[in-house]
């Protein structure tokens, strides 16, 4: 079942920029455009309130039970059950238990209770896959303006004969900080009387060929659902590799096949090697998790002087430190951009949440982790080679990963894999453009840069199972360091945690530590089982492997356990979403842009911060800012302004919206956090 928390915070463990709001808007069932959007309304003041000093386990109205987050302020209101952030008193989360005949009453109800007077235009609405004890899911997706800066959701869930409605309306800013609050608030949502799945106690069982053939038969049907076009997979158990393998075909149109051998781009993957390296300087006592950063490197600066004080090694990596995501400036500046520019730019990057407060992940600052190890290991080296270096002597070297590299050139040399992306009509192919803007993660490779194989990561993942230990018995790393790495930093949800480039997450009171990699076009997932010494590596070549490697885990313990099926539901409901998202996409957007639109535009505009981006309007509009261009569909939005949007495979959505100051025509780009303004020159 895909509940708002997932949404909010799948991308935790990517290296690909979000340059989407995850699925725009929300609520009502009304389907007409409001000629001016409502206010967000605060709490009434005649309701009781209680702010919570810790997490809290709460019930709704009906008594469906969740988690309410410290700092929040919980209340009631005849059926509505209302959580809200500290830092915004017009951001909500709101539980409205109904009676009705079918979800879309459901919600029409709900919002007449939570808020009669917000409406936006509907969207699309899609079946999620009933499980986790709800035996019906309907998603609501709406749109809503890109200014009103505004996250907008809504899920239907059905259990004992009556629905229960969740209500997601919160600005964008406060709604991606506090991602791992809402992940917490969602990750213990469960139907009243609900009994939770547990593997307490049991052992895995051993992945014979039987249960084998579930999981890779598990991987080629969601592979074909999705339209990936190679996948590769390996599994160890007990210390063996039980499969090593692929489906598939490394790019499209040509009949090389996926093997245990293909390279992919492991994205954010690339964390866990980085803090391993890191591990092995703490094992050689060299630095310490407790070193300050500044100690190491005296040029490390942070936007606020109080942080940069308090970051400490384990911090630089930690997503805890309040460094919210900043992903466009090295996506639209890449050229020319080194690692002393990437650590120059984190002197310009500010908190907006207290150290130690909340989830906010960051991959400059996670690249500050690997050069700045990378100086401590190769002192005389420039910050780049001493990475690279560190990371072979270290981390590839001692453990045979011999095909692992951050060296674009050698990663797509021989046996690799292509990456792949939908068109605006939602038909798969290769994403020339989009490979190439994957060249953007290399001043900040640290983060999101190696490329590797099946083979190299189960040996790694064989390694981190073993504590330490070689195949061959000889160790590698003591395990204090090694483990140090799991040890939670900051909450994800009730259930998870992230360490050190590693997320440890409990589910049915099984243990499973992991990490995922999202870039264009590729999309990937290591996870092991401590406790049951089994561990999987699943690497893809195309948009929409995320829903693969993301469901395969629960997958994965299902097979281990015999426990309930459900990972194939959630596969089926994600790919009809994807594609009936695609399918609505395409007809909001208007491609090759309008010419009443494309009048608006100048010829030129500049960013101080983003650089220069070109226009061009002989034909279709093409948006150009150096580093890589793009097509660009036109759209008008409820409000009236109007929008342009990227669609290029790989890189669709990025929404540009039109407008006007000092005189001067503009266009802005926005992510949750940030806004950047484009002048006309």
């Amino acid at each position: 079942m895909r509940l708002l928390a997932g949404v909010l915070i799948a991308t935790a463990c990517v290296s690909k920029p979000s340059v989407t709001v995850p699925a725009p808007p929300v609520t009502s069932v009304d389907t007409q455009p409001p000629s001016q959007v409502v206010p967000p309304e605060p709490i009434a003041a005649t309701m009781v309130v209680e702010v919570l000093a810790a997490d809290t386990p709460k019930t709704t109205v009906a008594g469906h039970t969740l988690v309410a987050p410290a700092g929040w302020t919980f209340a009631v209101r005849d059926s509505v059950t209302l959580l809200t952030p500290p830092d915004d008193p017009g951001s909500h989360v709101a539980f409205v238990d109904v009676q009705a005949k079918n979800a879309d009453q459901a919600v029409a109800l709900a919002w007449a209770a939570y808020n009669p007077d917000r409406r936006y235009p509907l969207k699309l609405s899609t079946p999620g896959a009933a499980m986790q004890g709800w035996s019906q899911l309907q998603s609501y997706e709406y749109i809503v303006s890109p200014n009103d800066k505004r996250m907008v959701m809504v899920n239907a869930l059905h259990a004992n004969d009556a629905w229960l409605v969740v209500i997601f309306d919160m600005g964008m800013a406060v709604a991606e900080k506090r991602g791992g609050q809402v992940g917490t608030m969602f990750s213990r949502l469960h139907p009243k009387g609900h009994s939770e799945e547990s593997f307490k106690g049991k052992a895995a069982h051993p992945i014979d060929a039987a249960r084998l053939a579930q999981l890779t038969q598990f991987v080629e049907n969601a592979q074909k659902a999705i339209g990936v076009p190679g996948v590769a997979l390996g599994i160890v158990q007990n210390g063996k590799v039980v499969f090593a393998g692929g489906f598939g075909v490394r790019e499209l149109g040509k009949p090389a096949k996926v093997d245990a051998d293909t390279k992919f781009i492991i994205a954010s993957n690339t964390k866990a090697l980085t803090t391993l390296m890191l591990a092995k300087l703490v094992d050689e006592k060299k630095l310490t998790w407790e070193t300050p950063a500044t100690s190491l490197l005296p040029s490390f600066k942070l936007g606020d002087p109080d942080t940069t004080s308090r970051v400490l090694v384990k911090h630089l990596i930690c997503a805890c430190t309040g460094m919210p995501r900043q992903d466009m400036e090295w996506l639209f500046e890449y050229a020319g951009r080194t690692p002393e520019t990437t650590m120059a730019g984190l002197a310009t990057m500010q908190p907006t949440s207290k150290f130690g407060e909340l989830f906010q992940y960051s991959n400059p600052l996670a690249a500050a982790a690997g050069y700045i190890g990378g100086r401590v290991a190769f002192p005389k080296l420039e910050l780049g080679k001493a990475f690279d270096e560190a990371m072979r002597t270290r981390v590839f070297a001692p453990l045979g990963m011999t095909s692992t590299t951050s060296d674009f050139k050698q990663g797509r040399k021989g046996n690799a894999a292509v990456p792949h992306a939908h068109d605006i009509d939602g038909k798969a192919g290769v994403a020339t453009a989009a490979g190439e803007l994957n060249l953007s993660v290399l001043p900040v490779r640290p983060a999101g840069g190696a490329w590797s194989t099946v083979r190299d990561m189960l040996k790694y993942v064989q390694m981190e199972l073993a504590e330490g230990a070689l195949p061959n018995g000889k160790r590698y790393i003591a395990k204090e360091p090694l483990l140090a790495r799991r040890a939670p930093q900051v909450a994800l949800s009730a259930d998870s945690s992230y360490g050190m480039g590693l997320i440890v997450h409990t589910a049915k009171d099984v243990t499973v530590v992991s990490h995922g990699g999202d870039i264009f076009g590729f999309h990937s997932d290591m996870m092991w089982l401590p406790e049951h010494g089994v561990g999987a590596v699943i690497l893809t070549n195309g948009d929409g492997g995320d829903i693969i490697r993301s469901a395969f885990r629960g997958k994965l313990v299902e097979v281990l356990f015999d426990g309930r099926p459900e990972a194939d539901l959630g596969v089926a409901a994600a790919a009809k979403q994807l594609f009936d998202s695609l399918a609505v996409q395409r007809k909001s957007i208007t491609s090759p842009a309008s010419a009443d639109a494309a009048g608006k535009l100048a010829a030129s505009y500049s960013n101080p911060v983003l650089g220069a981006l070109t226009v061009t309007k002989a034909g279709p509009v093409v948006f150009d800012v150096g580093e890589w261009k793009s097509e660009m569909a036109s759209k008008t939005n409820p409000d009236g302004t109007t929008s342009f949007v990227t669609i290029l495979p790989g890189f669709s959505g990025l929404e540009l919206v039109v407008g006007a100051a000092a005189g001067k025509r503009t266009l802005t780009l926005r992510d949750a956090q940030h806004e950047y303004v484009f002048v006309e020159n």
